[in-house]
C-alpha cells in the first residue's frame, strides 16, 4: 500500500536533468562498453559469483536458525525473536558498512565483511541459549545486511550508468539463486545428519569462498589508474 505511491515520488537527480546525456557520460567508467561486453566481462562474472556465495552463506542460517534454536530447547516465541534481532541489527549494518565503504573503499570493506560473515554464521553452531543466539544475531544481522549495498557501489564505480539496471539486476539474480540454495542445502544436511551443526560449517565454507572470489576482483584498467592517482 505504501511502496507504489512512494515510487511515484522518485525523481532523477537535478544534476543529471540539467546536464543531459553529455553530463552523464563525461566521466563515465568504461563509457564505450556495450551491455554484451559488460555481461561477459570477468568483473561482472566475479561480482555475480561473489554475491551468489555471499547469499548462500547467510540464507541457510536465516531460514533454519529458528528451528535450530527450538531443538536447543528455546521456546518458539523466543526463537522467532532471534530473526527479529537480526533484522533490527541489519538496519544499523547498512548504515555502518555504507559509511565505512565511503571512507575506506567499497571492495575493501566488502571483503572484510564477507570474512566476518563467514565466522559469524559459524558462531551459531557454538551457542545453545537465548542470550548467545541474540548476541550472534546482532553480529550476523549487522554484517549480512551491511554487505549487500556495497555490491551496487562497486558496480557503479566500474560500469556505465546507462546499464546499471542490467548489471545490478544480474548480480541480484545471482544473489537470489544463492538465497534459494542455502536453505535447500541446510534442509538436506539436517535430514541427512539430524543436526544443524554441519550446515553452519558449510555456510562458513561458502562465506570463505565468497570472500576469496571477491578478493580476485580487479577493476577495469581505467579505474585502476584513477585509484592509483587518487
Amino acid at each position: 500500500a505504501l511502496m507504489i505511491p512512494a515510487a511515484l515520488l522518485v525523481r532523477r537527480p537535478p544534476a543529471l536533468e540539467a546536464g543531459g546525456v553529455q553530463a552523464e557520460t563525461a566521466v563515465e567508467p568504461q563509457s564505450e562498453m556495450s551491455v554484451g561486453q559488460a555481461v561477459r566481462s570477468p568483473q561482472f562474472i566475479t561480482l555475480m559469483l561473489a554475491n551468489f556465495f555471499c547469499c548462500a552463506t547467510h540464507s541457510g542460517p536465516i531460514f533454519h536458525t529458528v528451528s535450530y534454536a527450538v531443538t536447543c530447547g528455546i521456546p518458539m516465541l523466543a526463537a522467532v525473536s532471534i530473526y527479529s534481532v537480526e533484522g533490527l541489527a541489519g538496519m544499523f549494518g547498512r548504515l555502518g558498512f555504507g559509511l565505512a565503504g565511503d571512507r575506506f573503499g567499497a571492495q575493501r570493506v566488502l571483503i572484510i565483511g564477507l570474512l566476518a560473515q563467514a565466522f559469524g554464521v559459524l558462531a551459531y553452531a557454538f551457542v545453545g541459549e537465548i542470550g548467545g543466539f541474540y548476541a550472534v544475531a546482532v553480529i550476523v544481522g549487522f554484517i549480512y545486511a551491511g554487505t549487500m549495498p556495497l555490491y551496487a557501489v562497486i558496480i557503479r564505480e566500474n560500469f556505465p550508468l546507462r546499464m546499471m539496471g542490467t548489471i545490478i539486476g544480474g548480480t541480484a539474480m545471482a544473489g537470489s539463486l544463492g538465497m534459494s540454495t542455502g536453505p535447500l542445502l541446510g534442509g538436506l544436511i539436517y535430514d541427512r545428519f539430524g543436526t544443524y551443526a554441519p550446515m553452519y560449517v558449510g555456510s562458513w565454507i561458502l562465506g570463505l569462498a565468497a570472500m576469496l572470489i571477491l578478493w580476485t576482483f580487479r577493476p577495469f584498467p581505467e579505474r585502476r589508474e584513477e585509484m592509483a592517482l587518487a
